[in-house]
Parts: C-alpha cells; structure tokens; sequence
C-alpha cells in the first residue's frame, strides 16, 4: 500500500473517515485516491469539519447508509446545510428494516457478522446499485459513505466497491479491519447519541473487528454470485456502468 498519500483523514469531530484510494488492483494500478471516502456518521461536524470536507476533499455527494428512522432521529447537523447531495440508501436485512437494537446492536454471541453481512447484501441490492450509479456520476464526486459506525454497512459498500474493480480480498480485509485504531472514539461518540446508547466495550461484540468476518463475506460473495462484479449485473447494473466504476475507481498509472 502506497504510504505516501495518508488513507485516514482527520476531523474534529467525525472519527473513521478514510479514502478508499491507495489499494492494489490485480491486474494492474491501484484505487484512486479523492474519489470515494467511507466514514462513521457525520451529524456532529463542525464548521471546520465541514469546511474540510468541501473545501479540501471537495465533497459533492454524501450517500447515507443509515435507516429512515435512524435519519430522523439523529438528524445530519450542518452537513444539511451544506451545498452537497445527501442520499439516504438504506443498507439492510430487508425493505422492511426499521431501527432496532438487535440489527444496530447486535450480539456477537448471537449474531454470526458474516452471515448479517450477507443478510446486508441480499437486502439492499437497489440501493448499493443506486450508489454505485452515483460514484460513476463525474459530478457527484467526491462521495462519501457513511453509517452509524463506519464499519458493518459501510464494510458491506466498501467490500462490493473494492472487489467490483478487482482488489483483492486481503486487501479489503485490511482496509476493514483499520477502523480498530478508531473504534474507541467512534464507540464513545455513538454510546451518547440516544439511537446507540449500550454499546459494548470497544473491540467487544458488534465492534469487534477481525479479518476472519470479511473475508468470510467476500468468500460467501465469489462462492454464491461468482464476485461483486457478477452480483451488480444481477442487480440491475450494466456492464457499461461497471466499466466506468473501474474507471472511476482504478487508477492505472
């Protein structure tokens, strides 16, 4: 991984963001850096903060993975006043997903993150299409994706993204797993927001994070639809539209 561009970007106020360029492609070339970003919820940005995102990363999109009724608790602060898109696509086990502790918060005794990743992915085939057509858009760049955490949903889009244009899943497994040098922060900012109040300890139960659970995922993906490539088609992406995500994710040098 090139160490010469920073992946992390730092806010005040918003703790997991990181560019997704950087990453090796087979075949060839590495992601694009100041093309797509992956965060943790936004909805505390200050003024700096967001003047960093629009100013410096130049923002146009912000594409929320969150539930509806996660949004209308929790609000987006003053990135709704902002002069960028905001799109809410929900990832989730199905359309009829509301907000609930046992899908924001599950327990890691209970809950196989491997298989809640596939019950992702089975559930928000529309919407992971819909945000890839605006990553392809030349105007809606930079995107950035954000959930609660950065880490389960936003995980999900990033690994389909990644593997899409062909980085290797150890690559996106390290990716993944880099939001443990966050998760303390992104863990105490979220136990004080009234949707997640409960969260274990950091790098325990949901916010554990290990290689082991994408890996699983993005072998799930290859064993059962033959890749991201391959499961965007059958969700109603075209193959000229996933040419241009290579496009627009791929820098060939």
């Amino acid at each position: 991984m090139p160490t010469d561009t920073p992946r992390w970007v730092d806010f005040a106020q918003i703790d997991n963001v990181r560019d997704l360029g950087g990453l090796p492609v087979i075949g060839g070339g590495t992601t694009r850096f100041g093309v797509v970003f992956r965060s943790s919820t936004l909805q505390q940005a200050t003024p700096e903060d967001l003047s960093h995102l629009v100013d410096d990363l130049h923002l146009r999109t912000v594409i929320d993975l969150r539930l509806p009724d996660e949004v209308e608790r929790e609000g987006y602060g003053l990135i709704s006043e902002a002069p960028v898109e905001i799109a809410n696509l929900p990832i989730r086990k199905s359309p009829q997903s509301s907000l609930a502790a046992r899908d924001l918060v599950p327990d890691k005794t209970r809950v196989d993150l491997t298989d809640l990743y596939g019950q992702l992915l089975a559930g928000s085939g529309d919407h992971i299409v819909a945000a890839v057509r605006l990553i392809i858009t030349p105007s809606a760049r930079s995107v950035l994706f954000h959930c609660a955490a950065g880490k389960d949903r936003t995980g999900v889009l990033a690994a389909v993204l990644l593997d899409a244009v062909g980085v290797p899943a150890e690559e996106i497994a390290t990716d993944y797993i880099l939001t443990n040098e966050r998760m303390q922060k992104v863990r105490d900012r979220l136990n004080a927001l009234p949707s997640y109040e409960g969260l274990p300890a950091a790098n325990t139960g949901i916010l554990a994070i290990t290689p082991q659970v994408m890996l699983g995922f993005l072998e799930n993906l290859h064993a059962d639809h033959g890749g991201a490539a391959k499961w965007l088609l059958a969700n109603g992406l075209s193959q000229e539209e996933l040419d241009d995500l290579h496009t627009a994710l791929v820098d060939q040098h």
